[in-house]
């Protein structure tokens, strides 16, 4: 983000595919049919389920059954075998179906407005979270709900307390465990606005009829205040936040901040062992590749257990001030200005270097610290970071990978689903590619 801002600190129905089937098919209930039938005789009904191998499981109004398959054949083949039968009028499986949120949060203007300004969370150039909405939801983990995302940051707008106000949009979220660790106490209240815009893309209250959305609206926030009013915090803190979130349960730590692209590892190696130590224990570590125009991904992303991800534009382009090279793990929607194409991008002739592009936008302050709303001026990997972080958090909801899939299980399928728009495979501009937060959760 810089202000212009950019530093790192820097319910319609739809069907739902089972996982052993086609990834677009719809799904249904095994071992489960339902007939109508044009004769609703008992004597009609009674011979259907015979030679079905079917028994009633449940008598429907409109001459209509729910058969449960007693004879081990397939839901495809009952069906079959139910549509051949005299007097059957039609037999289907058991159809699952789940309900796909669609958000009346206004943006900028009425119901579902929120889609004029989020560019970054639908298909074209963003992350497509309709589509991982409905398929977190599908798996019984609505908005990441039962997960924890630390924000090691400026802190959060997340309490009304003196000269504080709790950010309106984030009246819903719930705040687990939060320390400051600038001040030394339990109110990591933001001064800067940084992190309650990263806080806003993780999980801003959605559905509620106000501002935006947030891509993993149910999860858990972890505040944890690292940087002061100027946007800047030392290795110390970062490392305690970073220990303390991995043992009061954090699933996933976001870390909106870059060192100097001049600083090595053995320069903070206690924030690189305590990185470490989240990995071991099972935390997903993300942070921000830094936006110096580097070739070189700054620190603490270049760590081997932290992804790294970059930025991209509204056009799917390299953000001007994105860093890149063989650290690069992924990208996300940051916004800003597009980078000259590579020879080899997919999208180049969509890119347009010297445009000033669009920004990301969630609620944060616009004046003070008692005034928000949707500020303009925030782009960078700041922004792009905690895209991937909520998808790491829905993916762990919806146990797509088990029930505590590995950080590297987690990376490996984003990467995997990753959308690739630069050099064929994976590349220094834009890692496995951009993400694609529908497309990590689908079976």
């Amino acid at each position: 983000m810089r202000p212009k801002h950019l530093t790192s600190l820097t319910a319609s129905l739809l069907l739902l595919a089972p996982a052993a089937a086609r990834a677009d098919a719809p799904a249904y209930v095994p071992g489960e049919v339902v007939v109508g039938y044009e004769d609703g005789s008992d004597a009609v009904q009674a011979a259907a389920r015979s030679v079905t191998g079917t028994e009633l499981s449940a008598a429907l109004p409109g001459e209509v059954e729910q058969l449960d398959i007693a004879d081990g054949e397939t839901v495809a083949e009952t069906v079959a075998e139910l549509e051949r039968r005299p007097g059957v009028a039609y037999a289907v499986p058991n159809y699952i179906a789940r309900a796909s949120l669609s958000p009346n949060d206004p943006g900028r203007g009425g119901p579902e407005g929120w889609r004029q300004v989020q560019w970054n969370f639908l298909a074209r150039a963003g992350v497509d979270a309709p589509g991982a909405w409905g398929l977190a939801a599908a798996a019984g983990a609505a908005g990441a709900r039962g997960t924890t995302v630390a924000l090691i940051d400026t802190g959060v707008a997340y309490e009304t307390r003196g000269r504080y106000r709790r950010a309106p949009d984030l009246a819903r979220t719930r705040i687990v465990k939060p320390y400051d660790f600038v001040g030394e106490d339990r109110h990591p209240n933001d001064e800067n606005g940084h992190g309650t815009h990263v806080a806003g893309t993780v999980a801003q209250s959605t559905n509620n009829g106000r501002g935006v959305t947030g891509l993993a609206y149910n999860a858990a926030l972890m505040p944890l205040r690292v940087l002061d009013a100027g946007g800047e915090g030392d290795s110390v803190a970062i490392s305690r936040a970073i220990r303390y979130a991995t043992t009061r349960g954090a699933d996933v730590i976001n870390l909106s901040l870059e060192f100097d692209k001049s600083v090595r590892a053995s320069f903070i190696p206690e924030v690189i062992s305590a990185i470490r130590f989240a990995h071991r224990r099972g935390v997903v570590v993300v942070a921000a590749a830094g936006n110096t125009s580097s070739s070189r991904v700054a620190y603490p992303a270049r760590s081997d257990s932290v992804i790294a991800v970059g930025s991209t534009t509204y056009n799917q382009c390299r953000a001007e001030y994105s860093n890149g090279g063989p650290e690069l793990d992924l990208v996300a929607p940051g916004g800003g200005g597009d980078d000259d194409p590579g020879e080899n991008d997919h999208d180049a002739a969509a890119c347009r270097p010297g445009d000033t592009g669009r920004f990301v936008f969630q609620e944060t302050f616009t004046a003070g610290l008692r005034s928000f709303g949707l500020a303009r001026g925030y782009e960078g990997t700041s922004m792009a970071t905690p895209h991937v972080s909520a998808t790491a958090a829905l993916l762990i909801a919806s146990r797509r990978l088990g029930r505590r899939p590995s950080p590297g299980a987690v990376e490996r399928r984003m990467e995997k689903t990753a959308r690739d728009i630069g050099a064929p495979g994976v590349d220094r501009r834009y890692g496995a590619g951009l993400l694609n937060a529908r497309a990590a959760l689908s079976p």
